[in-house]
């Protein structure tokens, strides 16, 4: 090896020295630096700064899932003690295998099956329908279900059924016999707010037309509706004429001989007659009117069905 290459050897080595020498005094002055300006910015960024050395990577902490945490609506059972009276009275304790006797140990597995007597076939033993009719939650998950049982003869006996659910609501059991009980009674009623009558004119004539177009498809049901009122016809259509009988009002604005401003709103009764081919059908509707350029116009009907139009 020539002397020269010898001492070119050492000086290489020294220079690569001074080069890492150098590069590390830039990280401690770069850490020094994020130190400094970490704790100028306060204690928040000082602790970013501890952990965020130059040679140091972070990792992400880990997320946690997010429990979500519903409460379960409680369910009305009032179907499900109807689906058992039903049964319950339709079976019988001494054929326990029919249908419906099965299903209705189904619904209630402790509940002991009628007996009904071998010639019971007179009309109040045929069942015609069964109705809940009236349901109370006694306390979380007891329920007590009032079933209306119809009968062939048009009489009524009402059945107290007590039913528990699970905490989910989606789950039910009929825990003892049906108690027959008194029907719900009359529930009084309040004084009607159609106090005004409506006199033959512009209003009563709309109201007609309107529902004659609805209920017969003659006509066309859009050219009565309110601006951005989206009302279809009943279809198919179940009459063939309507007859107005009388026009009852909320407002004495409905009243007036001449069309009152733009923007009056009227709320009505109109009690009609519909006709079909199995006959004659006293029939009511509750309905909203407002006035316009001079005439009235269908807004909506007290059954919630008239829609506003979205305008996109």
């Amino acid at each position: 090896m020539s002397p020269g290459k010898q001492a070119t050897e050492p000086e290489a080595a020294v220079v690569a020295a001074g080069v890492r020498l150098e590069k590390m005094n830039r990280r401690v002055r770069l850490s020094r630096l994020v130190l400094f300006t970490a704790i100028a910015a306060g204690p928040v960024a000082l602790g970013v700064a501890v952990v965020s050395g130059p040679t140091t990577v972070a990792a992400t902490p880990k997320t946690e899932p997010t429990t979500m945490r519903t409460t379960a609506t409680a369910a009305d059972p009032s179907g499900y003690a109807q689906l058992f009276v039903g049964a319950w009275l339709r079976s019988s304790a001494d054929d326990a295998a029919t249908a419906q006797a099965r299903l209705a140990q189904s619904l209630a597995p402790d509940v002991e099956l009628p007996d009904p007597a071998a010639d019971a076939h007179d009309a109040h033993a045929r069942l015609e329908s069964v109705t809940a009719v009236r349901s109370a939650q006694r306390e979380p998950g007891r329920w007590w279900v009032t079933v209306a049982a119809q009968y062939a003869d048009a009489s009524v006996r009402y059945f107290a059924v007590p039913v528990t659910a699970d905490e989910s609501g989606g789950s039910f059991t009929v825990t003892g016999a049906p108690g027959v009980v008194a029907g719900p009674g009359r529930a009084e009623v309040t004084k009607s707010p159609y106090g005004v009558s409506v006199p033959e004119g512009e209003l009563s004539s709309t109201v007609g037309e309107f529902l004659g177009a609805y209920l017969t498809g003659v006509g066309e049901v859009e050219r009565y509706l309110a601006p951005g009122v989206q009302l279809p016809a009943v279809s198919p259509a179940p009459y063939r004429a309507v007859t107005v009988r009388q026009v009852l009002a909320v407002e004495e604005a409905a009243a007036e001989e001449k069309v009152p401003g733009d923007g009056t709103t009227v709320r009505v009764l109109a009690q009609v007659e519909a006709r079909d081919e199995a006959g004659r059908w006293p029939l009511a509707y509750e309905l909203e009117l407002k006035a316009r350029s001079g005439r009235w116009d269908v807004a909506a009907l007290a059954s919630g069905i008239a829609q506003k139009e979205v305008r996109s």
